[in-house]
C-alpha cells in the first residue's frame, strides 16, 4: 500500500518537473525566437543608425522621365562639397538630371567638368545616365537658384544645397509625398512665424528657427536649401514675383528662401509639407551662424508681408514620417 502510494506520489512530482522543464524550454524557446527578430530587424536598420556611408538606397529608375525628378544645387566655390554631393545623388534612382548654379565671377574650370562627368558615368546604372548640366550665370545674387530653366524635362524640382545630404531613400520618400501635393513645397527643414505680441497689433510678425519649431511643435515654412516644388515656380519667383522682392534679396545676400515660401502659400493658399529625414551637413556653418540672423529674418518676413499686401504663410503641424522606417505605430 505505502509502495503504490509512494509510485503515485513520484510520479505527479515527476510529472510536474516535466511540465515545469517543457514550460521553462518554450519560454526560452520564445525568447531566443524574439531576440533572432531582433537582430534581424537591427541588422537591416544598420545603415540608419551608423549614419550616411556615401550611397542611399537604390531605387529603380521610373519609366516616365516626367515622374522623375531634377536637382538644382547651389554652390559657390566648394568644389569638394560639389563633387561630394553630386557623387552621392547621381546614385539616387529617381533622378533625371542635375542643374549646378553657378554664380561665380569664372566659369567651372575643365578640370572640374571632366571629373563630375567621370563621376556621373561611374554611377551610371542600367542603361540610365543622369544629365549634369552647369547653369551659368554672370550677376552673383541668391535669386539664381530659382532662375527658369528652360530644357527640364521633369515637373519635380529638388532644390538643395552643395553642403546638405540626404540618404536616397529618404529623398526619394519626399518626392512621393510631393507627388500626392504637386502644387505645395515638400521638403527636410522647417521653419515658423507668429505674430509679435509686443507690437499691439496684427501686423508684425517673427521668424522662428528650428528651436521654434520643436518647442511648439508646428511651422509655415520648409528652406529651399532642401525642399521639393514644381518647376513653374522657377518661372514665377522671376517673372510674376515683385521685382522689389528680388533686389532685397539680391542686396541684403539673404531670404531667398522665405520669398519662395510666400509665392508659393500666395498662389495656393495651403501650407508646405515637412518630411522627416536625416540630414548630413558635410560644410562649414553659413550664415544662419552670424550674429543678428533671427533678426534679419524677422526683417525680411515683414517686408515681403507689406509687398505682398498679406500674410499668406498658413501653419501647421502635419509631418510625413516613412512608416517603414519607425519600429511602433
Amino acid at each position: 500500500m505505502r509502495g503504490s502510494l509512494f509510485n503515485r506520489r513520484t510520479m505527479q512530482r515527476f510529472r510536474q518537473v516535466a511540465i515545469s522543464t517543457v514550460g521553462s524550454v518554450k519560454i526560452k524557446l520564445l525568447l531566443c525566437v524574439c531576440i533572432g527578430l531582433t537582430l534581424i530587424a537591427l541588422a537591416s536598420r544598420a545603415p540608419g543608425f551608423l549614419g550616411w556611408t556615401g550611397h542611399g538606397v537604390s531605387v529603380p529608375p521610373l519609366a516616365d522621365s516626367r515622374k522623375g525628378y531634377a536637382i538644382v544645387m547651389n554652390t559657390w566655390k566648394r568644389y569638394d562639397l560639389l563633387k561630394q554631393s553630386i557623387s552621392h545623388y547621381t546614385t539616387c534612382g529617381g533622378l533625371d538630371s542635375i542643374h549646378v548654379v553657378w554664380s561665380e565671377p569664372d566659369p567651372p574650370s575643365h578640370p572640374l567638368r571632366e571629373l563630375l562627368d567621370h563621376i556621373v558615368h561611374s554611377n551610371a546604372r542600367d542603361g540610365r545616365q543622369v544629365e549634369l548640366k552647369f547653369d551659368i550665370n554672370t550677376e552673383d545674387s541668391l535669386n539664381n537658384r530659382f532662375k527658369e530653366i528652360k530644357d527640364l524635362k521633369t515637373d519635380a524640382v529638388f532644390s538643395i544645397d552643395d553642403d546638405v545630404i540626404f540618404p536616397c531613400s529618404s529623398v526619394e520618400f519626399a518626392f512621393k509625398v510631393w507627388l500626392s501635393a504637386p502644387d505645395t513645397m515638400v521638403g527636410f527643414v522647417p521653419r515658423v512665424h507668429w505674430i509679435d505680441p509686443t507690437k499691439g497689433n496684427m501686423d508684425h510678425y517673427i521668424y522662428g528657427g528650428w528651436w521654434s519649431v520643436w518647442w511648439t511643435g508646428t511651422y509655415s515654412m520648409v528652406l529651399s536649401k532642401a525642399a521639393f516644388f514644381h518647376k513653374k515656380y522657377l518661372s514665377m519667383y522671376t517673372n510674376e514675383m515683385p521685382a522689389s522682392i528680388r533686389e532685397y534679396t539680391t542686396k541684403n545676400r539673404n531670404c531667398e528662401d522665405i520669398a519662395m515660401s510666400f509665392l508659393v502659400a500666395n498662389a495656393t493658399s495651403a501650407p508646405p509639407i515637412w518630411v522627416k529625414g536625416k540630414i548630413f551637413e558635410i560644410g562649414s556653418t553659413g550664415i544662419s551662424s552670424m550674429g543678428g540672423h533671427s533678426e534679419k529674418r524677422t526683417e525680411c518676413v515683414n517686408r515681403f508681408v507689406a509687398e505682398f499686401g498679406r500674410m499668406p504663410l498658413i501653419s501647421t503641424t502635419v509631418k510625413a514620417v516613412d512608416s517603414r522606417s519607425i519600429w511602433l505605430w
